[in-house]
């Protein structure tokens, strides 16, 4: 299953890419195709906007949206799962795509 990966990154250490690309290779070891948003071509130096348009195209080609703790508190990170909700793309905490 292809799964995007949503979250805060905004204001946090690094922008919170070392969690999205540990989400990353968990779901990979369960068999996922992750879509990690962390994985970008965007220069640093980027608006939110820019990188809004860069992750929608990838979300909407999702089958799937993994959140991330604290995706609540991001403003990117809602729109991404209330828009993902909206095109009936499951959407679910990490935890539910990972299997002991």
């Amino acid at each position: 299953m292809n799964i995007y990966i949503a979250g805060p990154m905004t204001g946090l250490p690094d922008l919170n890419y070392p969690a999205f690309h540990q989400a990353a290779n968990q779901l990979t070891a369960q068999g996922h195709t992750p879509i990690n948003p962390a994985n970008t071509t965007l220069p640093n130096n980027s608006t939110w906007l820019q990188y809004m348009q860069d992750c929608i195209p990838k979300l909407i080609h999702a089958d799937a949206v993994a959140l991330l703790p604290g995706w609540q508190n991001s403003t990117g990170a809602t729109i991404e799962a209330n828009l993902a909700q909206s095109l009936g793309i499951p959407t679910h905490p990490l935890t539910t795509y990972l299997h002991p």
